[in-house]
């Protein structure tokens, strides 16, 4: 992260503001963002963004009297009258956008309003940032309430850092492009540097959007808006683990569970709690438990399923016709099926403390979470994290987004009403060790990638996708890199020359076998070798095999497979980065064959620590096209795995996350690399991680017309080996291309 303040930006303030006769009240929320959120905005000594909510709504000198009261708790409040409230949000943000992208398209209005009020709003929210923002902030905006104000804010502060977090589903493109006003949304996404999904799937389907909608084509995980990038990244985001682990281990709060489960005799509890909304599936929920009952009545005297409805929107016409669609299924539930000592559903239409749910996560048997469409669902991770006994079965709705993480629970189709039933029969049934087996493996998920996790990695990646990040380099006189590179390399001690192959080296070549060193490469390298305190490493993603067969006379460091292989002299043996699991090539290998089958000119290539799969000899748009699906497949059957899908010329490669060019500095002693002059040279993407880790006195050289984060630019690999000429004192000082510059140096 940033040494900058963060401001985070929400529709609501991380409080719920009201009145009272001694004053400001202020309560804190208890969602999951709030929570995980805090944290950072107090070390950062930033703001926090938002609607104060319908307390707000107050006279001149009691708002003045809020104001300064939310000052001291560093929360900037945004005022919306009630009528821009009930068309903003209760309008267009939750009557068109909440049912569209959770797929519920017949609850969208045919004549949908409040699109004039959700950009004013919007805009709203623009105003109040920009008033508080000052260079070297990073600003943080969240959910579909905000969609357009990234893009407002970047034409506000052009060169500010802007990140971008969707907590609901983004619908498949099909779905999306419903919506007349599909242009202006994107548009108002694509102002972010960084823009995060839950899922891949997520993801998948606003590639999929961008490409059909405005023709912007994503390039692995980045997407050109006129002269800047915007970056893409999936972040699934957790609960507070360790905050749930503590109060389930609470006295009173174990009292409180085993009182529950005293109450409930020898009967097994099922658990259900969320918000009251249609998008949970309660009512579809219900009749599964329904049909439990009447496939088997004595299960009325041997289960309790206890249901918190959790009021929301109460608002809405819609919310208050849905609460008495579930109330009336519940009492037809316990009027078929009840007793005059007990009823199998025990409904509760309110909100409970902390404590109190963790009590009920402690005390269920089984916990039913099986929304028809969910971002995320952190139910269910709650319910996880306040397992410390390792006990309990998650049924869990295949259209969560935490369906694609936790792997014990038994994963259902929330409209399956059969298959709900079925698997409640299962959980009930399961053996101990099943579930402890499962629970644990669960845990260790959720314990794992928890809240704070999930902040820092995107906030992390936002530091590092920031506007300050140049574009294509500005073209500038040939002598300007020339004079640079040799002045600072003819006054150095020590010269580290960190050189990639294929594409800097060498052309790209239409199968990685026929991209052989030439004699005059070979020489060259030689020549380089032999100057005086120079030291030449060849840093490619190429097999260790092939560089040393190549390169094994030669007096110079290699590092294969981007930097997980390493040998330092020719005779040593070689380094690995990290132990190797070749497991996952299982599951990785028939994705690839079956995409070189269906790609003509396209083959697979096996390294140690890798796979790659290389479309070269493939037609261009067809092979660009197979790799744009590839990659998409690709992040999803691997987002439990620890693995990461990277991007070259012509190929896709999958490896070991946190394996990378960048590891040749980090085994670089600290003392040397102060005092060592290094020149880096690479062509693509993989070659960025290197240039990101040095420090700034190297030397940076990219290679072709892309974005980059180097000093300098070449056009191609004739262009390289003329700079290493001079090097070593042997250039013809031509121009590298007849009648242009090849050179240019990137502006700052």
């Amino acid at each position: 992260m940033t040494s900058g303040r963060l401001l985070i930006v929400s529709n609501r303030l991380p409080v719920a503001a009201s009145m009272t006769p001694d004053g400001v009240r202020l309560t804190p929320s208890s969602g999951g963002l709030a929570t995980g959120l805090r944290p950072w905005h107090e070390q950062s000594a930033g703001l926090w963004i938002g609607w104060p909510g319908e307390g707000s709504w107050c006279s001149g000198e009691q708002r003045a009297l809020l104001d300064r009261e939310l000052d001291t708790r560093a929360l900037v409040p945004v005022h919306l009258s009630p009528d821009q409230v009930d068309r903003f949000y209760h309008g267009f943000a939750n009557r068109v956008l909440w049912p569209l992208f959770h797929y519920l398209i017949d609850r969208v209005p045919v004549n949908a309003t409040g699109w004039k009020s959700y950009q004013e709003a919007n805009e709203a929210f623009a105003e109040a940032v920009s008033a508080h923002y000052r260079p070297g902030d990073t600003i943080w905006v969240h959910d579909y309430q905000l969609l357009l104000l990234p893009m407002l804010l970047r034409e506000r502060l052009p060169r500010a850092r802007i990140g971008f977090f969707l907590h609901i589903p983004f619908p498949a493109s099909e779905v999306f492009r419903i919506l007349p006003w599909r242009h202006e949304i994107l548009h108002g996404m694509l102002g972010a540097d960084l823009l995060g999904f839950h899922t891949h799937a997520y993801l998948r389907h606003f590639v999929a959007s961008l490409l059909h909608v405005d023709g912007l084509e994503v390039d692995f995980d980045r997407v050109r808006v006129g002269e800047r990038e915007a970056r893409l990244g999936t972040f699934p985001m957790g609960v507070d683990a360790s905050e749930f682990e503590r109060i389930a281990r609470e006295p009173d709060v174990q009292a409180e569970a085993e009182a529950i489960r005293s109450d409930a005799g020898d009967r097994r509890i099922l658990l259900g709690i969320d918000r009251l909304d249609y998008t949970k599936g309660i009512p579809r929920r219900l009749q599964a438990i329904k049909r439990l009952l009447v496939d088997d009545p004595e299960l009325a005297d041997r289960i309790r399923y206890i249901q918190v409805a959790v009021p929301s929107r109460g608002k809405m016409d819609s919310y208050q016709k849905f609460r008495r669609q579930v109330e009336e299924s519940v009492g037809e539930i316990n009027g078929a099926h009840g007793t005059l000592r007990s009823t199998p559903v025990h409904y509760m239409h309110q909100a409970v403390s902390l404590r109190q749910l963790v009590a009920l996560y402690c005390a269920a048997d089984v916990m039913l979470v099986t929304p028809l469409r969910d971002g995320m669902n952190l139910v269910s991770k709650e319910f996880v994290a306040s397992r410390v006994d390792n006990d309990g079965v998650l049924i869990l709705s295949e259209f969560a987004g935490a369906s694609a993480e936790l792997d014990g629970a038994l994963v259902v189709n929330p409209y399956d009403v059969g298959a709900i039933a079925a698997n409640i029969r299962r959980a009930l049934a399961m053996a101990p060790s099943e579930r402890h087996a499962r629970m644990k493996g669960l845990r260790q998920r959720v314990v794992e990638h928890d809240l704070g996790n999930w902040a820092k990695t995107f906030l992390d990646d936002l530091a590092l996708a920031g506007s300050a990040e140049p574009a294509f380099p500005a073209s500038a006189p040939e002598a300007a890199l020339l004079t640079s590179l040799l002045a600072a390399a003819r006054g150095a001690a020590d010269v580290r020359l960190l050189l990639d192959y294929d594409g800097t080296l060498v052309p790209i070549a239409r199968s990685p076998g026929l991209a052989a060193p030439d004699a005059e490469l070979l020489a060259l390298l030689r020549a380089l070798a032999a100057l005086p305190q120079t030291h030449v490493e060849i840093v490619s993603g190429r097999p260790r095999e092939i560089l040393e067969a190549w390169f094994d006379d030669l007096p110079i460091a290699l590092w294969a497979e981007h930097g997980f292989w390493y040998r330092r002299a020719p005779g040593e043996a070689w380094e690995a980065a990290a132990v190797l699991r070749p497991e996952w090539l299982k599951r990785v290998l028939p994705i690839l064959e079956q995409f070189t089958a269906s790609t003509p000119g396209a083959q697979i290539e096996i390294k140690s620590a890798s796979v790659a799969w290389h479309y070269r000899g493939a037609r261009r748009e067809f092979g660009a096209r197979q790799a744009h699906e590839l990659r998409m497949l690709l992040g999803d059957a691997l987002s439990n795995q620890p693995l990461e899908v990277l991007e070259g010329k012509k190929v896709i490669e999958i490896r070991l996350r946190g394996v990378s060019k960048a590891r040749v500095i980090y085994e670089m002693e600290t003392h040397a690399l102060a005092n060592a002059m290094v020149i880096a040279i690479g062509d693509d993407r993989t070659d960025e991680e290197l240039f990101r880790a040095l420090p700034a006195s190297s030397i940076t050289i990219a290679v072709g017309a892309r974005p980059t984060r180097a000093k300098f630019r070449v056009d191609d690999h004739r262009a390289v080996r003329q700079l290493l000429r001079a090097l070593v004192g042997d250039s013809d000082d031509t121009p590298l291309l007849p009648g242009q510059s090849a050179l240019g140096e990137v502006s700052a």
